[in-house]
């Protein structure tokens, strides 16, 4: 049966599955609702520096013997951090399944911070530090985050600095997961070759001992709209922009993407044929939505010469006015089309279909089933999308990030002028 399942620990631990006949492999994986927002401004990079050392030993694997359980049998194991959520996931043969969680569920539980381990683990994430600082493409949207929202965690990085990150402890690891690492935070989800009753009893045996613990409140994102300019020698102006769109709780949460994919979300679209194709100002340009719980982003990057930065700047801003006017049916059915057509792709792969079923279930407590999310995204009309962007536009205060040779761009300040004029 291709049907999700859905149960719930006595502990408040979810467990959540899919079933994909036809496949001979499956991914599983824990989500742990604990990331960068929930760090103090003294932990900032300690979720991340956890998620490192989660494969560093067990008290009864070694780090060795965690990846060597996984690849000698031929899977893959990975763990990512957000702002939001910290995932540790495998993917596997379906006779495998069962050993696969029993590898993750130890790294997740049972972490033993060996003080070499740590001092090891430490210098690779000051190298990633390091290079991300050296990637202008990369580094660029620390900064716009911070520029969105400052002084505050949603608006602080994911690596943490490298001050912060010199200094933490192995008490300083183990806090973090005594405070944000009970079972009601945590989802295991699993989709491919597996039978969920199995799972369960697995997942019941290796966690029913936890205990709920008192649920932390995040601090709430308060969205600012500041500027940062770096001018630095370099071959190319890195610009990004950014307004604060809706969460994943506003009503205008599906026309925010369908917006923001006919804007810059492919060749064919606003940005890209206005300012690439017509004017070739940029090599590339995009647009994009992200989302949280109780804010949201709206970003456009490009990249292109430190004579063309205004140009490329003034001409983006004019393409938004327009877009939030004249958008057409056309338009908006194709982009239509390609969010369809990325969620029900994303769906054929099983790590896809896991990550999905965990994030869906922790930010709206259920798994829509994908013709229901077809039917919501078909539903969305030019109207819908007009009204959206007009009032994303009209209560705009951009967030800017400059970079490179970039004297020449206009403030953040003539840029909201010029959006209002």
């Amino acid at each position: 049966m291709n049907q999700i399942r859905i149960s719930t620990l006595s502990n408040g631990l979810r467990v959540v599955t899919r079933d994909m006949p036809g496949l001979h492999s499956a991914a599983i994986g824990i989500w742990v609702s604990a990331g960068g927002r929930d760090e103090r401004a003294e932990q900032n990079g300690i979720a991340h520096f956890l998620e490192h050392m989660a494969f560093k030993g067990t008290a009864t694997r070694s780090a060795l013997d965690i990846v060597e359980a996984i690849e000698n049998v031929g899977g893959y194991i990975n763990a990512y951090t957000s702002r939001d959520v910290t995932s540790y996931y495998v993917r596997v043969l379906a006779g495998d399944v069962g050993m696969a969680l029993d590898v993750i569920s130890d790294i997740v539980l049972n972490p033993v911070f060996d003080a070499r381990e740590i001092e090891v683990e430490r210098g690779v994430i000051l190298q990633e530090i390091g290079q991300s600082l050296d990637t202008p493409d990369d580094v660029i949207f620390d900064w716009l985050q911070e520029a969105a929202y400052p002084d505050q965690p949603m608006g602080r990085t994911i690596l943490g600095p490298a001050e912060r990150v010199s200094s933490f402890t192995r008490d300083d690891l183990s806090g973090f997961i005594t405070e944000h690492y009970g079972p009601e935070r945590m989802i295991v989800a699993a989709s491919g070759a597996v039978d969920h009753d199995s799972i369960l009893r697995q997942v019941e045996a290796i966690f029913a001992h936890l205990v709920p613990r008192a649920v932390t409140t995040r601090e709430p994102a308060r969205w600012q709209g500041a500027e940062t300019r770096r001018v630095k020698k370099l071959e190319q102006a890195h610009f990004a922009l950014a307004f604060e769109g809706p969460g994943y709780m506003a009503p205008d949460f599906y026309a925010a993407q369908i917006w923001t994919s006919a804007l810059g979300g492919g060749m064919s679209s606003r940005l890209f044929q206005k300012i690439r194709e017509e004017r070739g100002l940029c090599y590339s340009i995009f647009a994009q939505s992200g989302f949280h719980d109780d804010t949201g982003m709206v970003t456009i990057y490009a990249g292109t010469s430190g004579e063309q930065i205004a140009d490329l700047a003034n001409l983006t801003i004019d393409e938004l006015k327009r877009a939030a006017v004249d958008m057409t049916e056309a338009e908006i059915a194709r982009a239509r089309a390609q969010l369809k057509a990325g969620l029900l792709m994303g769906l054929e792969s099983p790590t896809g279909q896991a990550e999905r079923m965990a994030r869906s279930l922790a930010i709206w407590g259920r798994v829509a089933d994908p013709a229901e999310v077809a039917e919501r995204i078909d539903a969305v009309t030019v109207a819908d999308v007009r009204a959206h962007a007009e009032a994303l536009i009209g209560n705009a205060r951009p967030a800017l990030a400059l970079y490179g040779p970039v004297r020449s761009a206009p403030s953040r300040a003539r840029l909201a002028e010029r959006l209002a004029a």
